[in-house]
This record gives C-alpha cells, structure tokens and sequence, in this order.
C-alpha cells in the first residue's frame, strides 16, 4: 500500500556514497517525519513511497533529488581575523550565522595567508547516494500533526523543565 501525503513514516536507513558508510541511524532511534512535507530530501520520499510496513529496500538518490549539484561558485574568501581563535584545519565544516538569521555551515576548503576559503556547499552536494532503508511504521496524522508539520514523536516535552528553562533538554 501506498504511504501517502499528511503520514507520518518511521524509518531506520543507512546511507552510502559509493562504498562509504555517511550516516545511520541503524540500532538506534528512528528517523520519523511527515510524507509530503519535504522533511527529508525529494529523491529518498519518492523512492519510498510504495513501499509498506516492514519492507526494506535500496533506493538510489541522484545528486540532483538529495542534496543538490555542486556549485563551484558557492565558495567565498573571508578575512582570516574572521576567525580569530579557530585551529582552522582543511575540511573542517563551521556553523555561523546568515542573512537571514538561519544557521548556515561551511566547510573550509582553503586556508590562505589572510583568507580563508569557505564552500557553502553542503557537504553531500554533487553525490549520488544509495539509501538501504526499512520502514518501521506508517500512520495517518492526527489533524494537528497535520496542522503543524510536526509529529507527535518529534514534539518536545516541556513538561519536565524547570521554571529557568534547565534540564530535560530545555534551551
């Protein structure tokens, strides 16, 4: 049966780029998001949605349907005293802040004598990527899941935080 817009879905998946295990969630807690609502990247909800409640399969995701192309012009030279403080090292991925507000991560690709070289790309940008995933679970939504994008599995509980905000994973 097909999984289907405004589902919530539970999965376990590994991720490979080429032979190169990139990230797993194998053993430990599920991956649980909202069908049709681009929680996860377009190429890997498109491959699994004919898929059931315990099948598990492999689903290749283009570069293009993951994490995008590489952009070879998405790097810019900053000021090295921009990172005063920072063992900068080649590779490196650092998290600053954007325009917008957002949380933006670079990777360093170069460090020069008074700049540094940083790639906006995301660091799976460019790859094509083989998913081996099993569906755990597949659920209607109650009506404010669906209201508010968010599953009842990812809503925080507040209800243990003290009145400072402290503990229990409170910000």
């Amino acid at each position: 049966m097909a999984i289907e817009n405004n589902q919530v879905v539970s999965i376990e998946y590994e991720v490979r780029d080429g032979d190169k295990v990139v990230d797993s969630n194998v053993g430990g807690q599920p991956l649980v998001f909202m069908f049709g609502k681009g929680q996860i990247i377009p190429g890997l909800e498109e491959g699994i949605k004919e898929m059931s409640v315990g099948d598990k399969g492999d689903v290749l995701v283009k570069a293009a349907d993951a994490y995008g192309e590489y952009n070879p012009e998405a790097t810019q030279e900053v000021p090295k005293e921009q990172f005063a403080g920072i063992d900068l090292q080649e590779g490196m991925t650092l998290y600053g802040q954007g325009e917008d507000g957002g949380t933006v991560q670079v990777v360093v690709k170069e460090i020069k004598d008074d700049a540094v070289v940083v790639d906006f790309n995301h660091p799976m940008a460019g790859k094509d990527l083989m998913f081996t995933v099993t569906i755990n679970n597949v659920r209607d939504a109650s009506p404010e899941e669906v209201l508010s994008g968010v599953p009842a599995e990812n809503q925080s509980d507040d209800s243990c935080c003290s009145t400072d905000g402290a503990g229990c994973g409170c910000h």
